[in-house]
């Protein structure tokens, strides 16, 4: 594909990462489904064995518009082993990501020469990574717990106190911390985080400071694509969440439906990335060109 072997706009990058989602939606869909999908099944089969209803749970109310409100704050009640094993499912969920991502970064490699791909291929080809892949995700997830949850308590501890002697001035405190700590985290997160090309590529292991010199020069521009990808998708997550709830309450198949949500928009960023991730290299490799000719030019002119 020739666009993804030229330096981009900020609408470009959309335009073709969306483009290539529609155009290979069943192939990278398969992949994020084989890849993830058995885990929200998992999810899914907990629920429905620790007695939730398949395909209405509904709240306390005494009418059909009392039930819907009250089925927004509902919890569910689950016992020592069910939140076990939903926290089981989560850590699980850490091991085979990076794989999802490096089959997706794969195919679009394909894509960008010109080549078709075959989803068996890729992730059989992402597997055999894995342990690198592993070893990068688990750094990476201890960086940004350090650099988000710890600051985070802070911020809570400093925040709390402060609402004894002015509420208001608690609140604001912690949401204005909060959010200071949430956007820088994500600005160096978003840095450090195309090391998975790095370990995929170039076989780079945790590959964490090629990616921040990958993204030199370009990192607002990245950081911003980043955002308005959340926002997207925060924006379809509420949506289909809201008219689900309504339908279906909080039951399995309320569950199973948001799933899908998740892991369709999931594909669509995985997509995103690799996009991101090429375009980065194409402009990273120009740049490296445009220095050897100014060497060899410098050179010329001295002799």
């Amino acid at each position: 594909m020739e666009s993804l072997n030229r330096p981009k706009r900020f609408g470009e990058i959309l335009d073709v990462a969306f483009r290539l989602s529609k155009q290979h939606f069943s192939k990278f869909f398969l992949i994020v489904l084989l890849l993830i999908g058995p885990l929200y099944l998992l999810r899914s089969l907990t629920l429905l064995m620790g007695g939730t209803s398949f395909f209405r749970e509904t709240a306390n109310g005494s009418n059909f518009l009392e039930q819907t409100l009250n089925s927004f704050t509902m919890t569910t009640d689950t016992t020592l082993a069910q939140g076990l094993a939903g926290s089981f499912i989560d850590i699980l969920t850490i091991f085979f990501i990076p794989v999802a991502y490096a089959a997706v970064l794969l195919a679009v490699a394909r894509l960008k020469n010109g080549e078709d791909f075959a989803v068996g291929e890729v992730i059989k080809q992402a597997f055999s990574k894995y342990w690198s892949l592993l070893g990068g995700t688990l750094l990476f997830a201890l960086i940004a717990f350090a650099m988000i949850f710890v600051p985070l308590i802070a911020v809570i501890i400093v925040g709390t106190i402060s609402m004894f002697a002015d509420p208001i001035a608690g609140i604001l405190i912690i949401l204005i911390l909060g959010l200071g700590i949430g956007l820088t985290a994500g600005y160096f997160l978003m840095r450090w985080s195309f090391f998975l090309g790095f370990t995929v590529f170039e076989d780079r292991v945790p590959g964490l400071g090629d990616s921040w010199r990958l993204t030199k020069g370009n990192s607002w521009k990245v950081f911003g694509l980043f955002i308005i990808f959340f926002l997207i998708f925060a924006a379809i997550g509420l949506a289909v969440d809201a008219i689900l709830v309504m339908l279906l309450g909080n039951s399995v198949l309320y569950s199973i439906m948001v799933n899908l949500v998740t892991l369709f928009t999931s594909m669509i960023f995985m997509v995103g990335y690799a996009v991101i991730y090429f375009d980065l290299n194409v402009r990273h490799d120009g740049a490296d060109l445009e220095h050897m000719i100014d060497d060899y030019e410098n050179a010329s002119v001295q002799k």
